[in-house]
């Protein structure tokens, strides 16, 4: 799965690394998400973001333009995102519960191995399509 983070800090980098053991084709920045970046995300699957980044129904418009359909959230707060807008457009959520980085980074990555094996990503699943389970 190709993925973006945004906003990613630099104490994030070793532990999404590690997390991933590179089975997902993932892009750093530290840009947070917005209008002006939204482009970063154009030809990735899924966008990893955190409180900071903007996920209005108009980022959420243009991700969806870009195909992605994906969003997990480095958190466990998502009133940030317009869950009606993402469910409207198909688009599936999760986020992970705060905990230190480590387990945010690996909480993040199981979400992207889940969608990609065609599942949900577990209890953190906000899933705006229907989930399957396997």
């Amino acid at each position: 799965m190709k993925a973006v983070v945004y906003s990613t800090q630099s104490f994030e980098k070793e532990f999404i690394a590690k997390a991933n053991q590179k089975k997902h084709d993932i892009t750093l920045i530290s840009n947070a998400l917005n209008l002006q970046t939204v482009q970063f995300a154009e030809g990735k699957d899924a966008v990893i973001v955190t409180v900071n980044d903007d996920l209005s129904a108009n980022v959420i418009n243009e991700l969806k333009n870009l195909n992605v359909k994906y969003i997990t959230n480095r958190s466990n707060d998502t009133d940030h995102i317009d869950k009606v807008q993402a469910s409207i457009l198909g688009i599936k959520l999760a986020n992970v519960s705060n905990e230190s980085p480590q387990e945010i980074a690996m909480q993040t990555i199981k979400n992207l191995d889940n969608w990609q094996a065609n599942k949900c990503a577990g209890k953190a699943c906000v899933c705006a399509n229907a989930c399957r389970s396997k």
